[in-house]
């Protein structure tokens, strides 16, 4: 008679999670929630069918040179996922390692020649949404402290046209109050959006602050000159059914910007691309105070609380 095993739980190396929301009668449950240091997801319980909230965190406060973030979220037809996280996402400076990089023996003590090296901060999200499925993906923005190196992937593959997401992904100039802005050494964010196997959207921002030799001799720039009065960037991706209403308020409110030069910057700048399809657009945001940002999202993106209800979306505006 042969016996029955459940099949092995795949490893999670360190940094890594796993996420998979199924719709079971008129509740999002997860069906697996998994992840381990620093890495550590929080799913408090609420009172609306067909939704669920996940908290993305680090222990620690924050995330130092060499981490490494891998997680894989899977949102069922039927339900909705919101993702937030608990005050920006703290990146600290580049750390050195020593690592072994020749030994030499000898007839007294072996000469041991160690290098420094550095490594960057590594986040890698990867999202799969079906038909009917919503992902709102609202977190704080990231803070990068000096010296710090960022790269960050994002991978959202909707099965079908009937598909949504909302994708907030910005940043901030750093911890202002000690007079750190705009200090760090790379910033580096990709978010792609494919649908049905077809890319429509494909989005990139990179802040370096190594320079490139100029023929003409153009003064050095650093990236506090280069962005400089803001303070806050901000890129909104929508794509799907469940957020065509705002697609359509935004759009029109866009066609209405009348643009002229001015002496004095304004305190928030923004612009709307459509993509490939017309299910989608991307939203560019610039502002001088992050706070500023932060109200104006909210009042853009107000037409979610009917989707996930107002105590939600306060959380992801407050």
């Amino acid at each position: 008679m042969r016996s029955l095993r459940s099949a092995p739980i795949p490893r999670i190396h360190a940094g890594g999670g796993r996420v998979s929301l199924i719709s079971y009668g008129s509740t999002a449950v997860f069906s697996e929630l998994a992840s381990t240091y620093p890495l550590k997801l929080l799913a408090p319980r609420i009172k609306r069918d067909r939704v669920a909230v996940l908290y993305l965190l680090t222990y620690g406060g924050g995330l130092v040179g060499g981490d490494e973030i891998q997680l894989t979220v899977n949102v069922d037809s039927r339900t909705v996922l919101v993702m937030l996280s608990q005050g920006s996402t703290k990146v600290f400076k580049v750390r050195s390692v020593k690592r072994l990089a020749s030994v030499r023996p000898s007839p007294g003590s072996p000469v041991i020649d160690h290098q420094l090296t550095t490594k960057a901060t590594m986040q890698n999200l990867s999202f799969t949404i079906a038909a009917g499925g919503t992902l709102l993906l609202l977190p704080d923005p990231v803070t990068c402290f000096r010296s710090a190196s960022y790269n960050q992937t994002q991978t959202f593959q909707l099965s079908s046209q009937n598909a949504s997401i909302v994708v907030l992904d910005w940043l901030t100039s750093g911890r202002m109050s000690i007079g750190e802005e705009w200090a760090f050494s790379r910033y580096y964010s990709v978010n792609e959006v494919w649908v049905e196997g077809k890319r429509v959207a494909r989005d990139v921002m990179l802040l370096d602050e190594e320079q490139v030799e100029s023929i003409n001799k153009v003064p050095v720039r650093t990236i506090n000159d280069r962005l400089a009065p803001y303070s806050c960037y901000a890129t909104v991706i929508l794509y799907g059914p469940l957020v065509e209403s705002i697609i359509l308020r935004l759009t029109a409110s866009y066609s209405r910007i009348s643009i002229f030069k001015t002496k004095v910057p304004g305190d928030i700048l923004w612009s709307l691309s459509p993509m490939t399809s017309d299910s989608g657009a991307i939203v560019r945001v610039a502002g001088k105070e992050t706070e500023t940002v932060r109200r104006w999202l909210g009042q853009c993106l107000e037409g979610l609380q009917d989707m996930i209800g107002r105590e939600v979306y306060q959380k992801a505006f407050q």
